[in-house]
């Protein structure tokens, strides 16, 4: 089922079981004389959904800041290992040609095998590790043996260096970062949040119904984007391979 089939699904459930606590409440003779609801209960409310709004907001403030941090990482690992590919133009053809076509393997392992397991799996592979070590091993096991060698070396190693360590972050990133005891916060309050509408002994009414409706809608909608984000590469609004894609053109890498 596709996940914004479950979205809908999910508001319209939460939509229409407030809705039917009220429809049911009056159909069982509850009646409440909504004119003598003590002030301390319409406080309360307010302060419980204020309270758990600043809550919302830091969970999705959370899972954005990581997704946007998983994008970056992964545009710096493609980036260091496509200026790490051309400053080995300064070296002879063999070596060169060499070290470029294993970055272009890594590169090609990465975004057609690589990927789909880290999506799955949370976690990168210990082949991926492998094929990276190679083209850091051979540039850093070869001794320059010329003026222009010698200066291009360095700023070699420190791209790949670089697209190593973009490469542990982007692991770390893979899969949910938001703890359980988040998630249990997050529900228990939206359940506590949206309960609190019956201490206003909400009536039957059209507009009641519609507004209570509304905020139930919205809070499912929140929580919803909280659990996108929070894989930042799996699920419907997640990181993609564009970085590699874009940077390799000529490996007519899957998208």
């Amino acid at each position: 089922m596709s996940e914004w089939v479950a979205l809908v699904i999910a508001m319209a459930a939460a939509c229409a079981v407030v809705v039917a606590v009220v429809v049911l409440r009056r159909r069982a003779g509850v009646e409440e004389n909504v004119d003598e609801t003590p002030d301390v209960i319409e406080y309360i409310t307010m302060m419980i959904g204020v309270v758990y709004a600043i809550v919302l907001g830091l969970a999705i403030a959370g899972v954005w800041e990581a997704r946007g941090a998983a994008q970056d990482d992964l545009f710096r690992e493609a980036q260091s290992l496509r200026e790490a590919s051309d400053r080995m133009v300064v070296y002879p053809a063999e070596f060169r040609d060499q070290v470029r076509a294993d970055i272009d393997a890594y590169v090609t392992y990465v975004v057609n095998v690589e990927w789909d397991h880290m999506s799955k799996n949370g976690e990168i592979t210990d082949q991926g590790n492998q094929l990276l070590d190679k083209v850091q091993n051979e540039v850093a096991t070869r001794a320059p043996a010329s003026d222009l060698e010698s200066q291009a070396y360095q700023p070699i190693m420190d791209r790949i260096g670089q697209a190593s360590d973009a490469r542990n972050q982007r692991g770390q990133s893979a899969g949910p970062t938001m703890p359980g005891v988040v998630w249990f916060g997050l529900i228990g309050g939206a359940v506590v949040t949206i309960g609190m509408l019956f201490a206003l002994q909400i009536r039957r009414t059209p507009r009641e119904l519609i507004l209570a409706g509304c905020f139930s809608v919205l809070i499912a909608f929140l929580l919803f984007m909280i659990w996108d984000f929070d894989d930042p590469f799996a699920r419907s609004v997640s990181v993609t391979t564009q970085p590699f894609v874009d940077l390799f053109p000529s490996l007519n890498l899957k998208s």
